[in-house]
């Protein structure tokens, strides 16, 4: 009883900011949606509607954590404070607010008050402009993050596979210099000849620049991190890690962001429900990285980076027919899940061959 209420309490360490979140979270939906309705029936099916996004958003992003945590253990501690904060501001502000704003600026041709003016008074005229907007954003979403997930598996000094088979062939090809941007650009090629003339040009045109923002931020975060006045400032491995998971968190809500749009057309909603999931990823970030969970499951990164090659796929699929985001959610859960349980039963291999 003791150990189970002392596991509770570290939990709730973890946790206590995402929940107080939650909670004031649930009751801004709540007040929203008697404000836009005016009714009791209207009041309960916002505030469900944000505990719905929230849960999306953990479901979508729970790789996204794994991967953080795997960064965020290289990073020296001035930098790994940085992230938890400024990047937790980031995260919700910047690609649940500003982010969908920003698109509607470009697409539509308006300035960013004209924007919010949109999103408060004409929400079908807004979610329309972000639907339109999702061929360009799949295609880089899609292309940055699979090479993310290739540039974890074509590594040379990878020594420990989770699918044997595939993986150890891909550590065998990773001296071969350019091998997963190869691999990228031979799957953007392919995806590009199943749509029409125009799609197509505006699909590559979006993933060389996913390709080039991917490559753009791995070149400048190792200049910055070698730099010596870096060094001086403390920051020396912090800097270029920082901007590589500020892009990949960006990347990772493309889809949620796009895919909130399904549940509620109001951008005040979906900030709500998707700003909550947000700091339940860095809730779950933090949790990894200090309880050293990642290197106790050896196999759930692994788990984690097949989840993001996976996503990248759909979001590439998702240009030519719709997918629904619980299958989009499921898919990477279950990957996770099926690395955990492969994680534990190899943990008890070794735990047997120890005391035998």
């Amino acid at each position: 009883m003791t150990q189970v209420s002392s596991t509770a309490r570290g939990m709730a360490r973890y946790f206590r900011w995402a929940l107080i979140t939650t909670v004031i979270g649930l009751a801004l939906g709540a007040v929203l949606g008697w404000q836009t309705t005016g009714t009791l029936g209207g009041m309960v099916s916002v505030f469900f509607i944000c505990a719905v996004l929230a849960v999306l958003e953990i479901s979508l992003s729970f790789d996204n954590a794994i991967v953080n945590a795997n960064k965020l253990k290289t990073m020296s501690p001035i930098w790994q404070k940085r992230f938890l904060t400024w990047g937790i501001l980031i995260a919700v502000f910047g690609m649940r607010i500003v982010f969908p704003l920003l698109i509607v600026v470009i697409a539509a041709g308006v300035g960013p008050w004209q924007a919010i003016v949109m999103a408060a008074t004409q929400p079908a005229e807004y979610a329309r402009i972000m639907h339109d907007a999702h061929l360009p954003i799949a295609a880089f979403g899609g292309t940055f993050l699979m090479m993310v997930g290739l540039n974890f598996f074509f590594d040379h000094e990878k020594d420990v596979h989770w699918v044997r088979w595939l993986e150890r062939r891909m550590q065998e090809y990773a001296t071969i210099r350019g091998v997963e941007v190869a691999i990228a650009l031979l799957a953007v090629l392919g995806f590009s000849r199943l749509l029409g003339p125009v799609d197509s040009e505006i699909f590559l045109h979006a993933a060389v620049w996913g390709l080039l923002t991917f490559l753009l931020v791995e070149v400048l975060g190792g200049l910055l991190d070698r730099s010596q006045q870096m060094a001086k400032a403390g920051a020396q491995g912090g800097i270029g890690a920082f901007l590589y998971l500020e892009v990949l968190d960006a990347s990772f809500s493309f889809d949620g962001v796009i895919g909130a749009f399904a549940l509620s057309q109001n951008l005040f909603v979906i900030a709500i429900g998707l700003g909550i999931g947000a700091m339940y990823v860095r809730s779950m970030t933090i949790m990894l990285v200090e309880k050293g969970t990642l290197a106790e499951y050896r196999y759930l990164e692994h788990g984690a980076f097949w989840a993001i090659i996976a996503l990248s796929v759909i979001m590439f699929v998702q240009t030519i027919v719709h997918i629904p985001e619980v299958i989009t959610g499921l898919g990477g859960a279950g990957l996770i899940g099926l690395s955990l349980w492969s994680s534990i039963r190899s943990n008890r291999r070794e735990g047997h061959a120890v005391t035998g």
